[in-house]
């Protein structure tokens, strides 16, 4: 158990079960572009430990922008409002493009940036998300790379925060009922 600020969060998923799923994440993508050079859209603030991670395991020749987009504006649930804080300027023309996210649940996200991303007309774009939240899902993007189908509660750890807090944590813990 850890505390994150006022509230109490279980251990759900350990370093080592990640760092697993992440490495398997990164051959499958890796299979996916064999001999073809990627660009990973990496969004921020969340996605930065798993993209990390991930990005160390890809064996194809690999670009990586950021974006950050939030939703959540503190608290424990996504407010369906999306502020671009940080754009996209690459050039995406005629690239595979892999949107790099902590986690997939209402998909305001995605269906914010990803009209965003094919109007700069990129060969292919795909989705690869750590967490997936398929009971909260509304969106019209699914993910094509997914590490772990989540039920609809609150995480935090491994670059997920609480108030801006819990980032840090190498495991991810699960809201204490």
């Amino acid at each position: 158990m850890v505390q994150v600020s006022d509230k109490q969060f279980d251990v759900f998923l350990s370093e080592e079960e990640i760092l697993r799923e992440v490495r398997s994440l990164a051959w499958r993508i890796s299979e996916d572009y064999r001999d073809k050079e990627v660009l990973f859209i990496v969004l921020l603030n969340g996605a930065f430990m798993f993209a990390a991670d991930l990005l160390k395991e890809i064996q194809v020749p690999a670009a990586v922008s950021f974006v950050k987009l939030s939703s959540y504006h503190g608290g424990t649930e996504s407010s369906g409002k999306v502020q671009e804080l940080i754009g996209l300027n690459e050039t995406l023309e005629g690239k595979n493009v892999v949107i790099i996210e902590d986690i997939v649940d209402t998909g305001t996200t995605m269906d914010n940036l990803i009209p965003i991303v094919y109007e700069k007309l990129p060969a292919s774009v795909k989705i690869c998300t750590l967490l997936y939240k398929p009971e909260a899902f509304k969106g019209n993007f699914l993910p094509d790379y997914v590490g772990f189908s989540i039920s609809n509660a609150f995480v935090v750890g491994y670059g997920l925060d609480y108030n801006g807090l819990g980032r840090n944590l190498k495991a991810i813990y699960q809201l204490k009922k």
